[in-house]
């Protein structure tokens, strides 16, 4: 994905850390089980708290096999429970995307009404997010990313990971708006203008407060101008103007405007920074 997008652990550290020190604690003074881990009968305390050690020191693989000793020896049972985030977490830091979302999705499917089920939605969301590929490829897993974030806002507004999901969903945004424009200017280069217009508008209906809307309402005025329709064009280039007046695409729209003897529509005051929802596109 590209280096714009962050890796935002710290809801996820901080719904895991209680569970592991709790773990710990209870189990002081039991000595390390062996890593092998043929069937053998071992407390459960114990089998959990080497499995959120081997978290500690970043042994992946290691706490994956020690949780999944839990839920083997001691299913349905409360430290089965938290052993599945624990797997789903695990999974996640060893970039095993696919199993931490199915891991996730398990652990809904059990427990639905659980409180740590929001946590298993986050994390879900938040694995589709760290797949997202640049703008140059598909975009699926954007869209993922973001109806996953949406449910997470959806299902806990008021929890920590609505925060955060709100914080990624706005980089998706601006991500799927990155893959439009893309093909809009590629549409433009090859001449094809009524295809560029298409793509031009979906980020100004869609994606109107990500970073690419004002680049869209130029190419638009350009477009426009290319076919010979001035009032199309003169009106982008008024909610440009108005919605983003010291920025660079704007100048360049109006020196478009200018050089063939137009000036931009001048939308009533009361439209004034909500005209962007005004235009119409749809």
């Amino acid at each position: 994905m590209s280096s714009s997008f962050f890796r935002g652990r710290a809801p996820i550290l901080l719904a895991l850390t209680a569970i592991a020190a709790l773990a710990l604690a209870g189990c002081a003074g039991h000595k390390k089980p062996k890593t092998d881990l043929a069937y053998q009968e071992r407390p459960v305390e114990l089998l959990y708290a080497t499995g959120a050690q081997s978290l500690d020191k970043h042994q992946w693989s290691e706490a994956i096999r020690y949780f999944d000793e839990v839920e083997r020896q001691h299913p349905y049972s409360e430290w089965s429970r938290r052993s599945i985030l624990m797997t789903a977490f695990a999974n996640y830091e060893a970039q095993h995307y696919e199993d931490a979302i199915a891991t996730a999705d398990r652990f809904i499917s059990l427990y639905p009404g659980n409180p740590s089920a929001a946590y298993a939605f986050y994390l879900k969301a938040v694995c589709y997010f760290e797949e997202i590929n640049d703008v140059g490829r598909d975009q699926a897993a954007t869209e993922q990313a973001l109806a996953a974030l949406r449910e997470v806002v959806k299902r806990y507004p008021a929890s920590e990971y609505a925060v955060d999901a709100k914080v990624k969903m706005d980089l998706v945004q601006d991500q799927l708006a990155g893959k439009e424009m893309a093909i809009g200017r590629w549409y433009q280069r090859q001449g094809n203008t009524l295809s560029a217009i298409g793509r031009f508008k979906t980020v100004i209906d869609r994606y109107q407060t990500t970073s690419h809307a004002p680049e869209a309402l130029y190419r638009l005025v350009a477009a426009y101008l290319s076919l010979g329709l001035t009032d199309e064009a003169k009106r982008d280039g008024a909610v440009l103007g108005y919605n983003y007046p010291g920025d660079r695409w704007y100048s360049d729209a109006y020196n478009l405007l200018t050089a063939k003897g137009l000036k931009p529509m001048i939308p009533p005051k009361e439209k004034h920074r909500t005209v962007l929802n005004q235009l119409g596109h749809g």
